[in-house]
């Protein structure tokens, strides 16, 4: 089984406490595929996430849309203590920068 048209972020990493590959797929953090090579996990979350989707659409539930077919503003707030503002401001302004930058940058890394 497969989806059409499948655009969900999938990820494959290495279990250290399962000695195996597992995959996951972001849109259902709750779902894993453990396989003893890389390209087994993607198949296989991929494989779990295609029959949890069809099962949704079944039942009538809303099904997650891909991330990556989202519009994202590049905005977005982020609260932090008053004296890590501070420390930042601070930074910003002997770097010659907006704290926007400094922020933006630091995130990128």
């Amino acid at each position: 089984m497969s989806l059409k048209n499948d655009r969900y972020t999938y990820r494959v990493t290495w279990s250290e406490d399962d000695s195996e590959y597992v995959g996951l797929c972001a849109e259902f953090p709750s779902l894993s595929w453990l396989s003893k090579t890389p390209e087994a996990a993607l198949k296989g979350i991929r494989k779990v996430v295609a029959e949890i989707v069809e099962d949704m659409q079944r039942t009538g539930e809303t099904v997650p849309s891909a991330i990556a077919g989202k519009s994202y503003s590049g905005k977005f707030m982020v609260r932090i203590p008053p004296e890590v503002h501070r420390r930042l401001a601070i930074q910003a302004a002997e770097s010659g920068v907006s704290l926007n930058r400094l922020a933006s940058s630091k995130l990128s890394q």
